[in-house]
């Protein structure tokens, strides 16, 4: 009987697990879609790469309501809804908000220019 043995040329470092780069921590922001519903309800869709969580893409979406609402010159935006979406290493959001002049009831309201200037010095994207 006769054995055969067969090596391997592929490098060893081939075989190690990858260690992430720090490019792929760095959210990529793709964009955001907004449709009015009704005269005080809007709905935004954002995506974006490289979220940690569905926490990430949520607030992306909040930065969008926050300056949609100061760019009809109001004041205030209520949290209606959220359904986040992962596919592909892609995020993605469908938020939906209600916004007013003054600040509306409820629990989870957003004081607009407040969450504006928090998104713009995160490096959040807006509208």
């Amino acid at each position: 009987m006769k054995l055969v043995f067969a090596i391997s040329m592929m490098p060893l470092a081939a075989c190690e697990p990858q260690v992430p780069t720090a490019a792929q921590f760095i959210p990529e922001y793709l964009g955001i879609e907004t449709a009015l519903l009704d005269d005080d309800l809007v709905q935004f869709n954002v995506s974006m790469t490289n979220a940690i969580t569905g926490e990430d893409v949520s607030r992306y979406a909040e930065c969008a309501a926050a300056q949609y609402t100061l760019i009809r010159g109001w004041g205030f935006a209520r949290h209606v809804r959220t359904n986040v979406n992962e596919e592909g290493g892609v995020w993605s959001a469908d938020a939906v908000y209600t916004i007013s002049p003054a600040l509306p009831r409820g629990l989870r309201t957003i004081d607009a220019e407040v969450v504006t200037a928090s998104c713009v010095e995160k490096g959040i994207p807006t509208v």
